[in-house]
């Protein structure tokens, strides 16, 4: 795993869902949590201005940040590591967190092979991101974690209530914290 022990219990992820509050939520979380900058609607002028205003939140409370985009760019905008799907976290992260996405058995081998310090599995429960879409549940969500060789950090409908009904120590989500 790249410098940061232990790995954060708690993460939000960023979402046009969940913009206007995202000041309060980072704010909210416990000292030492994780932040996933996506902001996939923003232009690129825009979605710098933005991260480096939420960045400096982040730094606030020690929470790591974390940049879906290329570890170029991350390394550029000063966040701690990259997300995204495990192909893209091959090229020349070693100082770099890299958290994977995974949402089936092939992409938690693919997580595997590209080395990810972590991986987001989801979706764990029904989720607003997409409605109507089949979803893991406990059983299937921990079959599938068993087969990480790193961090699983469950992502999808979670909120304090599925966390605990998972029994899961690491969670992540958008509005579930929002």
């Amino acid at each position: 795993m790249a410098q940061f022990q232990p790995l954060p219990e708690l993460w939000l992820l960023s979402d046009e869902r969940n913009e206007a509050v995202l000041e309060e939520a980072l704010a909210r979380l416990p000292r030492g949590s994780g932040f996933v900058y996506r902001h996939y609607h923003l232009d690129d002028p825009a979605r710098w201005t933005r991260f480096q205003a939420l960045k400096r939140i982040c730094r606030a409370s020690d929470h790591i940040v974390i940049l879906a985009d290329s570890a170029m760019t991350a390394r550029e905008w000063g966040a701690d590591g990259i997300y995204g799907a495990p192909r893209a976290l091959y090229p020349t992260r070693c100082d770099m967190l890299a958290i994977a996405t995974a949402h089936n058995l092939r992409e938690i081998g693919e997580a595997n092979r590209a080395g990810a310090d972590a991986v987001m599995l989801s979706p764990a429960f029904a989720t607003n991101s997409h409605p109507g879409a089949g979803f893991l549940g406990p059983n299937r969500f921990k079959m599938l974690a068993r087969r990480a060789r790193m961090p699983v950090i469950a992502l999808g409908g979670m909120n304090q209530r599925s966390a605990d009904r998972l029994q899961w120590p690491r969670w992540a989500a958008i509005d579930g914290l929002s």
